[in-house]
């Protein structure tokens, strides 16, 4: 069964009946799902969470699914939480520095939350054709649950998306297209496809469900930590949907009483080549215009606006965050210092949460006593890696002591 209610303007607070297909609202804003709390509250414990073992899926009251039979499921994990010990000495820290590795999902990346429940949801109202912009990941995503769910997909990526998450789109089922732009202009095929194509746009935040499946990081990273939040949390901001759904999260597990009134600082990250949210909380202003000419090889956050830019900003802001845009360069070093120094494969978006910690904890905006989540979006191996060119000729001696 489902608890939710309605649905709601996340801008003017207008009410929206449940159960029928929807995009934005009519002030062109996200909708956001509501539930009745307190008959959640009564349904499920503790203790009844603890007992199930089906990823994401084990939060199934706080999710819009109302018949199980349509949950699209490809054997999703609780995705692990890991200490970066050598880190922790390195830089003298006396809390505890914790990357939540969401590489370890289906596809790969933590587009799988979303679109299994934007899918899931598209079933039970009974689409059978769905279109989505994307940086690689969330087609990736959409094309493996929605082949699943014996639904057809529509992809649509910037023509400079790494070869091997457009070959993934089409492995797994999608009929992916690349457009010499980037993913705004791919966003507007997609919008001016509804009418012409008859597909239903699947884009970041123009659906209310991809928030819910992106919800569960937050009801997950709160059980995992014994329902004590952390003291920040560094997110790789694009769309921004995860951030998004984590504050909601916090706000619906506050109102059943499971957690407090703390929440962490939320910290927005984005790349120096492409910041319209840092652009726009330095600034104090509510919308982030478009970013032009936006340029970074971290393709996840090389999104020019966000629909939902004055959710993000507010998340930012009521928790007492901040946002933060880091250089190319340092991006990529930091890629490269944690796999070699941790044994950890970021991608170069969780890359980018390493380096903006560091240069925060530098500048005090962070302490060295935080409890700090990292949030790694995708494994690393979906990402052109630098080449590794020594050889060896087993027909020639070998001088053993160059390995020593």
């Amino acid at each position: 069964m489902s608890f939710v209610t309605h649905l709601e303007c996340s801008y003017t607070g207008e009410r929206y009946e449940a159960g029928r297909v929807h995009n934005l609202s009519e002030a062109g804003k996200p909708l956001l799902v509501r539930y009745d709390l307190k008959a959640l509250a009564k349904a499920v414990s503790k203790d009844d969470l603890a007992t199930r073992r089906e990823g994401f899926w084990r939060y199934s009251e706080f999710l819009p699914v109302e018949k199980a039979e349509n949950r699209i499921s490809l054997g999703e994990v609780v995705t692990p939480l890991m200490r970066l010990t050598h880190s922790e000495q390195r830089l003298g820290l006396s809390g505890e520095l914790i990357v939540k590795d969401e590489g370890r999902l289906p596809t790969g990346s933590f587009k799988a939350r979303g679109l299994a429940l934007a899918v899931s949801m598209a079933k039970e109202l009974g689409l059978s054709h769905l279109a989505i912009p994307t940086n690689g990941n969330a087609g990736a995503a959409m094309a493996a649950y929605a082949s699943a769910a014996g639904m057809k997909t529509t992809v649509f990526c910037p023509d400079d998306t790494p070869k091997v998450n457009v070959d993934e789109i089409a492995m797994q089922g999608g009929d992916v297209y690349c457009v010499n732009g980037l993913i705004n202009d791919c966003g507007r095929i997609v919008g001016e496809g509804k009418e012409k194509a008859g597909w239903f746009d699947v884009s970041t935040l123009k659906e209310p469900y991809r928030i819910e499946g992106k919800k569960t990081m937050g009801l997950e990273l709160a059980e995992q930590l014994g329902w004590e939040l952390p003291d920040a949390i560094f997110y790789p901001t694009g769309g921004g949907t995860g951030l998004i759904g984590m504050w909601k999260a916090f706000e619906e597990l506050e109102a059943i009483g499971w957690i407090g009134s703390k929440r962490p600082k939320m910290i927005a990250v984005q790349a120096a080549g492409c910041a319209p949210i840092v652009k726009a909380w330095e600034e104090g202003a509510e919308h982030a215009p478009l970013w032009e000419n936006a340029q970074t090889a971290a393709a996840g956050i090389r999104v020019p606006i966000a629909v939902g830019d004055f959710l993000i900003l507010r998340a930012v802001r009521e928790s007492d965050g901040f946002a933060i845009a880091i250089e190319e360069e340092v991006i990529f070093d930091a890629w490269s210092k944690i796999g070699r120094s941790e044994g950890v494969m970021l991608c170069p978006e969780g890359a980018a949460t390493y380096a903006a910690y560091e240069q925060s904890l530098a500048d005090g905006r962070v302490s060295a006593s935080d409890r700090v989540v990292l949030f790694n979006c995708a494994t690393g191996l979906k990402y052109p890696l630098p080449p590794a060119t020594q050889s060896i000729d087993q027909t020639k001696e070998i001088d053993y002591t160059r390995f020593m």
